[in-house]
């Protein structure tokens, strides 16, 4: 998935009322940029982290300017914006190949299912209907560990109930965790955060709904969708 206008690298002020930052830029000009993100980011917003933001000339946007991207300045790069995932993941899956995913022939985004939900894609060929979540990694608080959720979720534990609803009904159902980090190699739960979450994810484990991870490549060029990464179950994390 390629960045639709070239990134201009910038310093963090401040991120506040979740969805704002102020921002810094090289020349010492100063600007509010949108953040495109409602989790805590945590470990993610501290001042002066050297970012990357996509300038746009839409005059029907309130601000000039979208958080991308932190660099951690040692060739390691996380993306903050949790939209890009979705994009990036369909991308791959029109491309196809993707490992650790039943055969499909066909890719639709976006179709209703449960509770006055749309399910992230609705993929169908030889297995039968594969329905599939999406969820955006960027916690890491231990070396090379991803952890999801970085916040309270109840919207993330429903999508897990209506996933494992889709299996009681006879299709197969697969939630996908994209890291969008690139220092992580294995992901898990945090359920420190999200006891609640923790609990929906292990009841829908039970009854079969599938989990994989993929890590991403990412630069200010874009993020695209990289290889299989293991999921450790949190009482396995050393």
């Amino acid at each position: 998935m390629r960045f639709s206008t070239p990134l201009v690298p910038a310093r963090l002020i401040r991120r506040y009322k979740r969805f704002l930052a102020d921002i810094r830029f090289d020349d010492g000009t100063e600007a509010v940029a949108h953040v495109g993100n409602p989790g805590s980011m945590l470990g993610l917003a501290d001042p002066g982290m050297k970012i990357w933001v996509e300038p746009n000339d839409d005059p029907k946007k309130k601000l000039r300017y979208g958080w991308r991207l932190i660099d951690h300045e040692h060739g390691h790069f996380t993306g903050v914006d949790t939209s890009v995932p979705n994009r990036a993941l369909r991308e791959a899956l029109i491309r196809g190949g993707l490992p650790g995913l039943p055969p499909y022939e066909t890719v639709r985004p976006e179709v209703p299912y449960g509770d006055h939900s749309r399910v992230d894609f609705l993929l169908d060929g030889p297995a039968g209907r594969i329905w599939v979540e999406v969820k955006c990694v960027t916690l890491s608080r231990q070396p090379g560990l991803g952890e999801f959720p970085d916040s309270v979720t109840t919207r993330g534990a429903r999508h897990l109930a209506e996933l494992a609803n889709m299996v009681r009904h006879g299709d197969r159902a697969i939630l996908v965790y994209l890291v969008q980090r690139t220092d992580v190699t294995r992901v898990t739960l945090a359920p420190d955060i999200d006891p609640a979450y923790a609990s929906a994810f292990a009841a829908a484990r039970a009854v079969g709904v599938g989990v994989v991870c993929y890590g991403t490549t990412i630069s200010p060029q874009g993020v695209d969708v990289a290889g299989l990464l293991p999921f450790i179950a949190p009482n396995d994390v050393v």
